[in-house]
């Protein structure tokens, strides 16, 4: 006999509403109950490779900057290695790979500092181009937005990676693309999210 579980209703969808900052990152929202914001230390003190910075902001179908934003990171370190148990090989000691990030309240600019991500072997033998993968949410997002972040000056890598090549129109692939500047002798690579409009943002549906 088949069990009726009809008296389960679906949920009804929800944006990411005030209180995201409290349970998801409590010290911008102004309580200190971690002696370290879970998320915010990406790569640890041993990871080997380039260091640098990753800086953006989310920008609305009006052009303006979202000051609500929380964006989740993923990435391999410099050889292309990601701290899980599925993955073959072994990370530096306090190498998370994971990060999670807040926009500046008054500015919307977000940031984050790691290590610049290898290339990725893939299962079916292909190579991913480095890559930082992101996940974003605010309010008026009813689903998190999955899309990836590449660097500007891995132009062969980019150029043979299979995730870009499923985009079929090569403008909207540079939307995936991080431009690379220099500031205070540090690498500093800028991202924007772009949420509607002509130059929208890919985001991946995964």
């Amino acid at each position: 006999m088949t069990q009726q579980l009809d008296y389960l209703k679906e949920t009804p969808s929800q944006t990411a509403g005030p209180y995201v900052h409290i349970g998801l990152a409590p010290g911008a929202a102004g309580f200190d109950i971690y002696r370290q914001e879970l998320g915010w230390d990406i790569a640890g003190p041993n990871a080997r490779g380039e260091r640098i910075r990753v800086e953006g902001v989310v920008i609305d179908g009006m052009g303006s900057p979202i000051k609500d934003v929380m964006l989740e990171t993923w990435q391999a370190n410099s050889e292309g290695i990601y701290a899980h148990p599925e993955h073959t090989g072994d990370v530096e000691d306090g190498f998370r790979g994971w990060g999670r990030v807040i926009t500046d309240f008054d500015t919307g600019e977000w940031g984050f500092d790691t290590v610049k991500p290898g290339p990725v072997k893939l299962p079916d033998g292909k190579v991913s181009a480095p890559h930082i993968s992101l996940w974003i949410v605010a309010r008026g997002i009813n689903v998190g937005l999955q899309t990836r972040l590449y660097f500007e000056d891995e132009t062969e890598a980019n150029a043979a990676d299979p995730v870009i090549n499923l985009i079929e129109w090569e403008k909207r692939r540079q939307t995936l693309i991080a431009r690379k500047t220099e500031r205070d002798g540090k690498t500093v690579y800028r991202f924007e999210v772009k949420l509607q409009g002509p130059d929208e943002t890919v985001f991946f549906d995964i």
